[in-house]
């Protein structure tokens, strides 16, 4: 899963992704698209890996893609940001970051503005795409029929983009999906909100609702002060966020948001090697959740002993929870629920 960190330049982005991989903080902003490997915070696994004492445990990740800071005020500015842009048309999920520590700041303006610039990235692609589409259709080719088709919907994609309309609105179909899925549209692509604040700030609630979809989520928190938790050992951690009155870094919240939007859970597997996250689409069956794990298991699936973490924690072990009938066997098409605990019986 990649995800782009985008926003405006002071808005705290590099200070987030500092916050959530634990990485130290850039010394001066940089002029180049960075990537970062994240572990997402999982509670359970905490749990788990002290129950089992395993040689490692391993979490689930987030290849977290952090864009320099864009600006909108000139024609220079405009082409960087288009330029940054232009390379992050493959990620799953887009974090737009707004700023809002500040005493001026004005967080509807600035996701406003940061949309409008996705929506007009969108339309400079969709005018290219017609131009070329234009000149082939007259053409004879094997692919006439098609281009005559594709160029009909990218005229309504037009359309719709410059009725301020998402792109969405325009595709009736999973076929009209399908053709254009590569061309990588952001305002096709699911999007978060994270609002930056001061650290006197973190309850504040703001209303988004001329800028962003009721359903988008968002995620309210202190960036500075969230790198400074991540800097420190666990005991001084617990310590500094008790004093706080918080139980939980907002960090930890903002990477399961990520999960969440993008229709994420995780399955667990456990044991004195490993105990590992296993992310998958909502919705998976256990056979095909099999194949995550290895190929063979998949193959050869017998059953999955499977164990829901509620019971495990409530029942203490395994042990506990085969005494409490809470171990069930379940078959192929069983759809995989977020937190199962699973061990395949599988042979090849």
């Amino acid at each position: 899963m990649k995800v782009a960190f985008v926003g405006m330049m002071q808005s705290g982005k590099s200070t987030l992704l500092a916050a959530v991989s634990g990485k130290p903080l850039p010394l001066v902003g940089s002029v180049n698209i960075e990537e970062l490997i994240v572990g997402v915070p999982d509670e359970r696994l905490d749990w788990l890996t002290k129950l089992y004492q395993p040689h490692k445990t391993v979490h689930g990740t987030v290849d977290c893609l952090d864009l320099p800071g864009l600006s909108f005020e000139d024609e220079h500015g405009r082409a960087a940001a288009r330029r940054f842009l232009s390379q992050v048309r493959t990620v799953d999920l887009f974090v737009l970051i707004i700023g809002a520590y500040a005493a001026d700041a004005d967080p509807v303006r600035d996701l406003i503005n940061l949309k409008t610039e996705l929506m007009l990235a969108d339309l400079e692609l969709v005018c290219t795409r017609i131009e070329r589409l234009e000149k082939q259709v007259n053409k004879p080719s094997k692919t006439q029929a098609q281009d005559k088709a594709e160029l009909e919907m990218q005229k309504r994609l037009q359309e719709a983009i410059e009725s301020e309309k998402p792109i969405r609105s325009a595709i009736h179909n999973e076929q009209d999906l399908a053709v254009i899925k590569s061309l990588g549209f952001f305002t096709l692509k699911p999007m978060m909100v994270v609002i930056n604040v001061a650290e006197n700030q973190r309850e504040r609630i703001f209303d988004l609702s001329r800028a962003i979809d009721p359903a988008t989520q968002v995620v309210t928190l202190c960036a500075p002060l969230e790198y400074e938790l991540s800097q420190l050992d666990e005991a001084s951690r617990k310590e500094f966020m008790s004093d706080l009155g918080i139980t939980r870094p907002a960090v930890a919240q903002f990477m399961q948001s990520c999960y969440s939007t993008l229709g994420l859970i995780s399955f667990l597997t456990v044991g004195k090697d490993e105990v590992r996250a296993w992310p998958i689409a909502k919705g998976t069956s256990a056979h095909d959740a099999a194949g995550k794990v290895h190929s063979d298991i998949k193959r050869g699936f017998i059953r999955a002993e499977t164990i829901a973490y509620p019971d495990i924690q409530q029942y203490g072990d395994e042990k506990g929870c085969k005494a409490a009938g809470k171990v069930r066997l379940e078959g192929k098409g069983y759809i995989v629920q977020d937190g199962d605990i699973i061990c395949y019986r599988f042979n090849v």
